[in-house]
């Protein structure tokens, strides 16, 4: 059965949870049965979760949640494992433990479960991705935690997590803009579409400035894609060349904003050539897979 249930991992935290037996109250032995056991584990025994992928958590959200727990307590347990010293840490339920404290509980229902540090991310980001209440910034990081600290390619993640490879390539990409880009991300400012309209940009110059004309005027994606494109297609350079079609340019802008970089169609009646610019061996590994149909 745990065997099964290891490769059934994207279906959601439940196949990431292999079974383990319920731990009794502290100073009291376990008994030996088989099955999951809820049990009330003091706060001060627990602690935070190194592989959180959430950098930021809403007060406002925190504290109705505390307000609903201190009505009603904690519906949900939350999962932890043990560590060394006899205490517990978060695999998921952070925001329940913190609004538990917030709320003055001393203890909260906790399930305890036998996981590795590999399951242990992988099952926090995927409680995260669950609650799609991660912003695009956390989401490439959680991602290239798995990829550096775990030796994961992009299609084991998309296997383990759910998400399709075309996804957390994107995401991953994201790391590659400006630091100061990726604040504005972070914080809503720019959207994961401007955010990735802005990948096919020139250089990082252009980006910042590109970035911050979106915010103070409110463009969206596609005024975005509008100015990007007229960066790479100066007039100078279109007075020279033949009309495009309007489709064709359309389907340009379209590719750029998928890929990430950029993308020129040569059209004659129907026959022609795509040209995809790639700037990296990374990139050029996810456009031969996308083109494959993998």
């Amino acid at each position: 059965m745990i065997t099964e249930k290891r490769k059934a991992l994207g279906r959601g935290l439940e196949s990431l949870l292999p079974s383990s037996q319920p731990v009794a109250a502290v100073g009291v032995a376990a008994p030996e049965q088989q099955g999951d056991g809820v049990r009330e584990i003091p706060l001060e025994q627990i602690e935070r979760n190194p592989y959180q992928t959430r950098n930021h958590t809403r007060e406002a959200a925190l504290d109705e949640l505390a307000a609903s727990i201190a009505a009603s307590g904690v519906v949900q347990p939350i999962v932890v494992r043990r560590v060394e010293g006899g205490r517990f840490q978060i695999i998921a339920g952070e925001r329940r433990w913190l609004a538990s404290a917030r709320a003055g509980k001393t203890a909260i229902p906790a399930i305890v479960k036998q996981v590795s540090n590999e399951q242990a991310l992988e099952m926090t980001i995927i409680e995260n991705l669950q609650r799609e209440d991660l912003n695009p910034m956390e989401h490439a990081r959680a991602f290239e935690r798995l990829s550096n600290e775990f030796g994961l390619t992009q299609e084991e993640m998309a296997r383990r997590t759910g998400k399709d490879r075309a996804s957390i390539g994107n995401y991953m990409r994201l790391l590659k803009l400006p630091v100061t880009v990726q604040v504005e991300v972070e914080s809503g400012a720019l959207s994961f579409g401007h955010a990735k309209v802005l990948m096919s940009a020139p250089d990082a110059e252009t980006m910042e400035r590109l970035a911050a004309k979106v915010i103070v005027e409110g463009l969206s994606v596609r005024a975005l894609e509008e100015l990007v494109f007229r960066i790479e297609h100066p007039v100078e350079k279109q007075k020279k060349e033949r009309a495009v079609d309007p489709n064709v340019r359309q389907a340009e802008r379209d590719m750029q904003a998928s890929l990430g970089m950029k993308v020129r169609i040569v059209d004659r009646k129907g026959r022609g050539k795509i040209v995809i610019e790639y700037g990296s061996l990374d990139d050029f590994d996810r456009v031969v897979t996308a083109l494959a149909g993998k």
